[in-house]
């Protein structure tokens, strides 16, 4: 691979950020030398999408629907600068893979509508179906359906414009998408297993995505689950944009 991956993460809690890029780098394959890793709670710099091969964002505490006023005040700096980034990695078809966050903010860039009013989740694991008659190439041979891990307050409330639906859940309709051939974006999160669940739960126990009191109980349900196809997906990304389908 000549270019390196650049991977923007929001969460400014470091316990669930560095767990979140050690997830994202196993969950992919790609070795710490082939990421350029930006926490934008801490600034965005300025990027040359011509160094990178692919972009990946994560997903985090802020809502791209939230009010101005409600936003955390990192993300108020961070959030142009990265609409700006999204429309150009979309104007490109530069391989990107945004995931929970990182599908709001480009269903926004889109000019979709993303909202609280409709399918948020409760942290836990979710069945993930794949649309109908879906043709592409990372979901070659994929289930039809498999579960993954969930947890967002607010969500795509329909499909954006110029997007292709790939898959959906009873909960959420739109689960994964993609843009134009290398612009992917999920609303669960592919990179986490069940002891990164439990990070981020413990982490999140009083953000309002559940009743504190029920941490433990959603921490050991996640220990139930087997959630590979996710972290697969996220592979076969990572391997299809070391040769990028033109």
């Amino acid at each position: 691979m000549s270019k390196p991956c650049l991977l923007l993460q929001l969460r400014p809690e470091r316990a669930a950020a560095d767990d979140e890029y050690a997830a994202i780098l196993r969950a992919a394959d790609l070795a710490a030398a082939e990421v350029v890793r930006v926490q934008m709670d801490r600034g965005l710099p300025e990027v040359d999408l011509d160094e990178f091969g692919a972009v990946i964002v994560g997903g985090g505490p802020s809502n791209v629907s939230a009010p101005e006023h409600e936003k955390y005040e990192y993300q108020r700096r961070f959030e142009p600068p990265l609409r700006r980034l999204v429309a150009e990695i979309v104007d490109r078809d530069l391989p990107y893979f945004g995931a929970c966050y990182g599908l709001g903010i480009l269903a926004e860039v889109l000019g979709g509508e993303v909202g609280t009013e409709r399918y948020g989740e409760a942290v836990g694991a979710s069945t993930i179906v794949l649309t109908d008659g879906v043709d592409d190439p990372l979901l070659t041979d994929i289930p039809r359906s498999f579960r993954a891990f969930v947890g967002h307050k607010e969500a795509c409330q329909d499909v954006p414009p110029g997007a292709v639906l790939l898959a959906g859940s009873t909960g959420c309709p739109v689960q994964m998408i993609r843009v134009r051939r290398n612009v992917y974006a999920t609303q669960f999160h592919p990179e986490l297993d069940s002891n990164g669940l439990a990070v981020r739960i413990e982490t999140y126990r009083h953000a309002g995505y559940f009743d504190p009191s029920e941490a433990d109980m959603l921490a050991e349900l996640g220990r139930r689950e087997t959630v590979p196809v996710p972290r697969e997906l996220l592979r076969r990304f990572a391997v299809g944009y070391r040769e990028p389908r033109r």
